[in-house]
């Protein structure tokens, strides 16, 4: 028999709304429209200026025929325009694809052939990758190439020679674009809160990358949601050493347009230019994967401003990161907030909520327990570790090791013109993350690895996460990654690949080698130690990533560990 409600009320224009972020905007317009939304070094929008910019924007697409069904794509970094993209295109009813602006032209060719992009908004400094990409579309296509419209972005704090070279090449500059639309248009907010808002392509790291395809309502609750998960205050100032293009900012551009907030714009994303803006420019949130912020507590003296003037919030995520870390950014007057997620999940989706509790701990206690991926954010309805076995809940035993799982809001749609993955990543009614975990007594998960980046030696699973994070220990070491080598004797065994402090002597690296094996073996359990090690730069995503395939590509090149070696 079908439930019934104690009423038969239905729907209407005057109860009932789509769910979007872009009604933030109007809003932030409307309250606050002489405050600062946007400072990019000497520019500079309130918004009011914002709001209309985006109208415009809208505006300008719907004149060429982009709106519903059409995709537009945008290769930028850090700069207005790509903010402003991420109202103005889904306020003409298209959808936004932020491309990864460290892709090769290949890749980014594939992606704009894949979503069928109407219009490729490229950056000054990027327009011959995106030449490049073009060209290898339109070989690609066969016969088929529909070439999309052309915008370049200018930056004013740049060289205008690379705007100039792109003009002759037929494309259209931004502002000039703009020009073209109302600053008053009347944009639709979409009649259906599943509508996609955006579209984001995973790294595809061995095979053809996944198109993330996202909905107005996800955007919504993941913006809400960060907001309350980290008690953000209405006109917090928020500096962008996040890339937007990766899940779309973890959906904080449109928070800050929630909050009314400020955005500090980030051409490129260095400790100095960090410290800078907190110093000068008021910042008191950003967000960072662990790798910027081991830059930051790594800089040397001159590039930073030290003690901060304020209580300075961050949240990290893109990895897991080392307590050591966690604990230095600390003592330098950071408050980290340690969350967790996937593109597939709109960004960080769990938070490791701080405890009143773990203020009298020890502070390498407290650091342990703050580098937990924790619990579910608040617009998440589900979160699980299960057996990968038969799906069944781990026991919260902080031992058991599963996969961890997601269902609720703040999942994707699905993956774009891809089925079988489609199948693969909802089967049993989750969304399977490919983490490894394991559930604490306290409800708290923590990540123990990847399932492809576990090592199996001689039977026995070691995860690289926690060689890593004791490996973080040792003074001379900046950053490391821990992959499996073959090995003779056990099939696999670990390998270090090291990046040293600047100021450490590289001279005789096969002592400091033998150094760093030797604290191994008094730190962790014998089968864990790395038995070869590797001195030099880590190849990483444009987040930060640490980029471990091709450190496990590497790996197995350099052939298997010999049975006589250490």
């Amino acid at each position: 028999m079908a439930e019934r409600d104690i009423d038969d009320l239905p729907r209407n224009t005057a109860n009932y709304t789509a769910l979007t972020p872009l009604w933030f905007l109007e809003r932030a317009a409307t309250v606050y429209p002489y405050r600062k939304s946007l400072i990019h070094g000497s520019v500079e929008y309130t918004w009011q200026q914002t709001y209309n910019r985006c109208r415009q924007l809208a505006c300008a697409l719907n004149k060429r025929s982009v709106t519903f069904g059409s995709t537009v794509a945008v290769i930028a970094p850090n700069v207005p325009a790509l903010y402003e993209g991420h109202f103005g295109i889904p306020m003409a009813g298209a959808v936004l694809n932020a491309v990864n602006v460290r892709l090769n032209a290949q890749t980014i060719a594939f992606l704009l052939g894949h979503c069928s992009a109407a219009v490729v908004m490229v950056d000054q400094e990027y327009f011959p990758l995106a030449e490049e990409a073009l060209k290898v579309w339109e070989h690609n296509s066969k016969g088929k190439f529909k070439a999309p419209l052309l915008i370049v972005i200018a930056d004013k704090n740049c060289d205008p020679i690379p705007v100039q070279y792109a003009l002759e090449k037929g494309a259209i500059e931004y502002e000039k674009f703009l020009e073209t639309g109302d600053p008053e248009f009347s944009w639709k907010p979409p009649e259906d809160e599943w509508q996609t808002i955006a579209l984001g392509y995973t790294s595809g790291t061995t095979a053809s990358p996944k198109g993330v395809v996202l909905h107005h309502r996800g955007a919504y609750l993941m913006a809400m949601s960060n907001a309350v998960i980290w008690s953000m205050q209405e006109g917090a100032v928020y500096l962008w050493t996040l890339p937007l293009f990766h899940c779309n900012g973890w959906c904080f551009v449109w928070t800050l347009a929630a909050i009314c907030g400020t955005n500090i714009c980030l051409r490129q994303v260095t400790a100095k230019a960090v410290y800078s803006a907190i110093a000068h420019l008021g910042v008191t949130h950003f967000s960072a994967a662990p790798v910027v912020l081991n830059t930051i507590v790594n800089a040397p003296k001159e590039e930073t401003i030290l003690p901060l003037p304020r209580v300075v919030h961050v949240s990290t995520a893109g990895a897991s990161p080392p307590p050591s870390v966690l604990a230095a950014m600390s003592q330098r007057g950071f408050r980290v907030l340690h969350t967790y997620g996937l593109s597939e999940t709109y960004g960080p989706s769990t938070v490791c909520t701080w405890k009143p509790e773990w203020d009298l701990l020890p502070p390498d206690v407290q650091a342990h327990l703050h580098a937990r991926q924790g619990v579910r954010y608040v617009g998440l309805e589900h979160l699980d570790v299960v057996s990968m076995k038969d799906m069944t809940p781990v026991p919260a035993d902080g031992k058991t090791v599963g996969e961890i799982v997601f269902r609720g809001n703040l999942v994707m749609k699905g993956y774009l013109k891809n089925p079988k993955a489609n199948e693969e990543a909802f089967a049993g009614g989750w969304y399977h993350s490919g983490d490894l975990a394991v559930k604490h007594p306290d409800g708290y998960i923590e990540i123990k690895d990847r399932s492809k980046d576990i090592i199996i030696s001689g039977g026995e699973n070691i995860s690289s996460v926690e060689v890593e994070n004791i490996l973080y220990l040792h003074p001379a070491i900046l950053e490391v990654s821990v992959v499996a080598r073959p090995d003779e004797q056990w099939g696999e065994s670990p390998c270090a690949f090291i990046t040293l402090k600047p100021d450490v002597k590289k001279t005789d690296q096969q002592k400091l080698a033998e150094d760093i094996i030797n604290f191994s073996r008094s730190k962790m359990p014998k089968f864990w130690v790395p038995k070869s090690v590797v001195f030099g730069p880590l190849p990483k995503t444009a987040t930060g990533k640490i980029q471990k395939h091709l450190l496990r590509t590497k790996a197995k090149e350099m052939g298997p560990v010999k049975k006589s070696r250490l």
